[in-house]
């Protein structure tokens, strides 16, 4: 085999290596029913339930917060975030958040708020805010 052909066949290879590893870790956008059905991490849209309560106790454990919200299907769960509350997190018109349920609760490993912007009316502001791995 000429050295050309063993170089592109290489190529090619991690090209294929590179692409299905890309897709492995990509996760897909769901409802809290379809986390229900799977162990997979997925991206989950809705909105905060500003009738219950927000549960955040700093002196107590500062790396808890739990809130409740619904999908954009109408199904509400218990979200578990382990991380600290996000700064003005009750303005936030919609929520996308990133992780798996165990049990009935939803644990968020990511917050992604959409709020209003405060400068303008039309524009919307995005924070997002990632949890705080767990030290063995």
């Amino acid at each position: 085999m000429k050295k050309s052909s063993i170089f592109g066949l290489v190529v090619i290879a991690i090209a294929i290596a590179v692409i299905i590893s890309v897709y492995s870790n990509s996760s897909t956008y769901g409802s809290f029913g379809d986390a229900t059905k799977t162990n997979s991490e997925l991206h989950i849209v809705g909105h905060l339930n500003k009738s219950k309560e927000l549960f955040y106790d700093a002196t107590k454990d500062a790396n808890y917060f739990s809130f409740y919200m619904k999908d954009n299907k109408g199904e509400e769960r218990k979200v578990i975030f382990t991380g600290t509350k996000p700064e003005d997190f009750e303005r936030s018109e919609q929520l996308v958040l990133t992780g798996a349920m165990v049990g009935n609760e939803f644990h968020a490993s990511k917050i992604l708020m959409k709020c209003p912007s405060k400068y303008t009316q039309d524009k919307i502001e995005v924070t997002e805010v990632k949890a705080k791995q767990a030290s063995i």
